[in-house]
């Protein structure tokens, strides 16, 4: 909420804190409009950009813009900056006052602040991407193979004295039998089925087309808070002045006193409303977590007068009552709290602390705040009966020690950047913080990277003296961008998507939205994400979990696999249809299926079992075959292989079945054979690739069953062009069917190993190029066998 002034009065009605304003009202954020005052207090949203005139203490947690975790002290006092978290005197709409007060002028409404400014980059419209040019591409080269088959089969026709309009019938029929006309409806299917996977682990799919995107994906460009990171400020350690820090979960009785002190030093929580620092509540929680209450060190301890913190004396002090007497207790920024301590505890001893001792503290605080945590100083001294509690008081302080406070990365983050890394994806930490938080950060989250020995990070200055030549060289090195404004991502997606890289763009702030909308995938975090990031996504992760979004890319590579088994079915089957069809058409002038009989084999062969095969989960494969698995490996050379023996096999099976049926019997019977012949070797093979997936055994079976009941019925058969069969037939059938189907599985795991050495040998595109410098493709070998949620 905000109080604007009343517009009518601007000049005599600005609230002051020296004197009263004479008159306020509230009115909804858009009625604001640029010259309006505004006062803002704790927990307030900003409702526009303002420029600040007045403020005390004031804090304001700029994350949702800026992606900086800690909130920002701000000062009227002007200043010159390009990155926004430098712009000190300016507050930003949708941020949140975490402390403090002010009175501010609003300079900007509407599209015309920081984040409308991001939400009209995030309308601009997003690359079209899609699995419907390898579609377009497989139906292309479909086309030359159905006009050579149809030339073929009445060019047979004439040399053996058919009628020409005979020819042709077959002809047509053969050509539309070689169209794979249902590529579209089964790749749609699969990206429905994996979406409502991903829905089943937390992960919303806005856009289809995310999930083929996904398989794509080698370049992924995540924030930090929030990503990596919980998003909240928590006590990371404790430290006595000297070398060692101590985990806040493992704290000695000397750093437990240090801590106590601290918690001392804090504002009492209420539960009727939250504290105003994160600092506060980070100490409070901590100590909670430690077991270390106030009174530790400081028997029967009662809480006195306070000196709030305030940005110009940058420490918090409480004075107390103990059994021994009064205790003033301080905790604040190391370079206000050393001046004014005159001595330093070491073990049981008080040793005076002179400018050189104060200096090396100095030094150490500088030390730890370099590992990207806040570093605040803690103190104490005896009171004399009724001394007041004012800043002159705090003076001639005992140092205790020093807390340090940090943004904790999420247990899993170190694991999943690892999987995204052994998927070929390259993984770049956008941030707005200080490169050395970043670097901080970066150095942990990629520990478990083999291949990165030591983060390289540059900040948005840096990118700003670069041009786009020089940008597209250099970001393949770069794992942290940090001082990254939005205008920063949107270049940096741009520039990977120059260099044909497919990029997943992850975030949570109005900053990261044109970049999320401009990205290949865009990925917002739902817990925290802003509506301008979440309207913009084509993905939204619910848990605001790196593993969930690696699991929703494992998702995404299974998903090519699934398509290369169903299209090998589909377009395999249809190319061993045309084989087998041009091969007795040259050797008795007339094609062994009549244009009833291939409808039928493809209603039973196309339909239900290739759409089974491509909407099952991806079990009983390895993580690390799928993370191999993406459009031009799936969709290349192996998609080749598959379709090719696929095609061999049902050729085989329906030539046998044919040629022994001829040998035993009229053509009528000898191609009915042949038509369960060629439904049935496809079944098989449906099968084989399957598994005991109940939905391919039910579409699979149920085919079967279809078949023989069409054949065997009277009637029916003879409207199909079929003649019931009896037991020699059926056995002939059968046993063709095995025999190349056992045939099939014989030669087809070293068809696949040579096309696997071939593609292995032969840099690949996008994610499984090695030299993009985003890994190898030696991932994790634990098995995937219950969907996305096996990949995390």
């Amino acid at each position: 909420r905000s109080s604007p002034t009343s517009r009518g009065r601007r000049s005599s009605a600005v609230p002051s804190f020296s004197r009263p304003a004479r008159r306020t009202r509230a009115p909804t954020a858009e009625d604001l409009v640029p010259g309006d005052v505004v006062l803002l207090r704790p927990q307030d949203v900003v409702p526009a950009d303002c420029r600040l005139l007045e403020c005390e203490g004031l804090e304001v947690d700029e994350s949702s813009l800026t992606g900086e975790s800690l909130a920002v002290r701000k000062d009227p006092a002007p200043v010159v900056a390009a990155h926004l978290g430098d712009r000190r005197s300016m507050v930003y709409e949708g941020t949140t006052v975490s402390a403090g007060q002010a009175v501010a002028v609003v300079v900007a409404t509407g599209s015309g602040t920081e984040v409308g400014r991001s939400l009209a980059t995030a309308r601009q419209a997003a690359p079209e991407t899609g699995v419907e040019a390898r579609l377009a591409a497989l139906t292309r080269a479909s086309l030359p193979i159905a006009l050579a088959s149809a030339g073929a089969v009445a060019a047979a026709g004439l040399l053996h004295g058919r009628p020409l309009a005979a020819n042709l019938s077959s002809a047509v029929n053969l050509a539309v039998a070689s169209v794979p006309e249902g590529l579209p409806f089964l790749v749609n299917a699969a990206q429905l089925a994996a979406a409502r996977r991903l829905a089943e682990v937390g992960a919303l799919v806005r856009n289809p087309r995310t999930i083929e995107a996904l398989g794509r994906a080698d370049v992924l460009c995540f924030d930090k808070t929030g990503t990596l990171t919980e998003g909240r400020l928590t006590l990371a350690g404790v430290s006595d002045g000297g070398d060692g820090v101590e985990p806040a979960a493992r704290l000695d009785p000397v750093r437990q006193e240090v801590l106590a002190a601290a918690l001392r030093a804090t504002p009492a929580a209420r539960q009727s409303e939250p504290m105003a620092h994160q600092t506060d509540r980070a100490v409070t929680d901590g100590a909670r977590a430690a077991k270390v209450g106030v009174r530790q060190g400081a028997p029967r301890w009662q809480r006195g007068d306070t000196l709030p913190f305030e940005p110009s004396r940058a420490y918090h002090a409480t004075s107390g009552r103990t059994s021994g007497g009064g205790l003033l207790s301080v905790k604040g920024a190391p370079e206000n709290v050393l001046d004014r301590c005159a001595r330093q505890r070491e073990g049981a001893r008080r040793t005076p602390l002179d400018s050189a001792g104060r200096a090396a503290l100095a030094a150490r605080a500088e030390e730890l705040a370099g590992a990207g945590r806040r570093v605040l100083a803690v103190a104490e001294r005896r009171m004399a009966d009724g001394e007041e509690l004012t800043d002159e008081a705090v003076r001639d302080l005992v140092f205790l020690g020093f807390l340090t406070l940090a943004d904790p990365v999420r247990k899993g983050a170190a694991p999943a950047t690892a999987r995204l890394r052994a998927a070929g994806v390259h993984t770049v930490m956008l941030t707005g913080d200080h490169p050395a938080t970043a670097d901080a950060i970066a150095a942990e989250v990629t520990a478990e990277v083999s291949d990165v020995a030591e983060p390289k990070v540059i900040t948005g200055g840096e990118l700003d003296e670069l041009d786009d030549e020089a940008l597209d060289a250099l970001l393949p090195e770069v794992d942290v961008i940090a001082r990254c404004g939005p205008h920063h991502k949107v270049r940096i997606v741009q520039a990977y998507q120059r260099t044909g890289r497919t990029v997943a763009m992850t975030g949570d702030g109005a900053n990261d939205a044109p970049a999320i909308r401009l990205a290949d995938i865009g990925i917002a975090l739902g817990r925290r994400g802003t509506p301008a990031a979440t309207a913009a996504a084509d993905l939204v992760v619910g848990d605001d979990r790196l593993e969930t979004i690696v699991s929703a890319l494992m998702e995404g590579r299974a998903m090519w696999a699934s398509v290369r088994a169903a299209l090998g079915i589909l377009i395999g089957g249809n190319l061993g249809e045309v084989a087998f069809s041009v091969l007795v058409s040259g050797l008795t002038g007339r094609t062994p299926l009549g244009a009833r009989q291939i409808m039928l084999v493809n209603l039973l062969t196309d339909l239900a079992p290739s759409l089974a095969i491509a909407v099952r989960e991806p079990t009983g494969q390895t993580a690390r075959r799928l993370l191999k698995e993406g459009p031009s490996r799936s969709l290349g050379s192996a998609l080749t292989g598959e379709m090719l023996l696929r095609g061999a096999v049902t050729a085989t099976g329906a030539g046998l079945a044919f040629g022994a049926a001829r040998l035993t019997g009229r053509h009528r019977r000898a191609g009915t054979v042949a038509l369960a012949a060629v439904v049935g070797t496809q079944l098989a093979q449906t099968l084989a690739t399957g598994g005991l997936d109940r939905n391919v055994l039910a579409a699979s079976l149920g085919s079967a069953v279809v078949l023989a009941a069409v054949i065997q019925t009277p009637g029916v058969s003879q409207f199909f062009g079929c003649t019931p069969l009896g037991p020699v037939a059926w056995s002939i059938a059968l046993g063709a069917i095995a025999t190349a189907t056992l045939a099939g599985t014989a030669i087809g795991p070293l068809v696949r190993r040579r096309l696997e050495a071939a593609a292995e040998a032969a840099p690949d595109a996008g994610a499984e190029d090695p030299s993009s410098g985003a890994g190898t493709a030696e991932g994790p070998a634990d098995a995937v066998s219950t969907g996305p949620s096996e990949g995390a």
